[in-house]
């Protein structure tokens, strides 16, 4: 599941997880969308953005975790300061990732 306001990105990310043989189940533009995508798919893995508009990045991720405590997401943002990265670690990311980003970033 990929999860950016951006469609440039998610588009992008969309392209580089298929052609490595991930099928993207969705694509949400805020966090109020992956919320509800997340209950309803159960995705294995999640592309996750801090900032969008609604419902940011953190605060989707804190639920996330809350309804999967195993889920595996991947914070990829333009918001690089170590703070923002170490939090979203704490609340359960599997990694933090600093846009821009390449697909050989995404794909390892």
């Amino acid at each position: 599941m990929i999860v950016d306001d951006s469609n440039m990105i998610r588009q992008a990310i969309d392209t580089w997880s298929s052609a490595h043989g991930h099928q993207v189940v969705g694509h949400a533009r805020n966090g109020r969308e992956a919320l509800e995508m997340f209950e309803s798919q159960r995705p294995d893995i999640v592309t996750l953005d801090i900032t969008m508009p609604e419902m940011d990045g953190l605060e989707a991720l804190d639920r996330m975790i809350a309804i999967q405590p195993d889920a595996r997401i991947i914070v990829i943002s333009a918001l690089a300061s170590k703070e923002v990265a170490i939090e979203a670690i704490k609340k359960g990311a599997a990694t933090f990732v600093q846009k821009p980003i390449t697909e050989a970033e995404l794909i390892e």
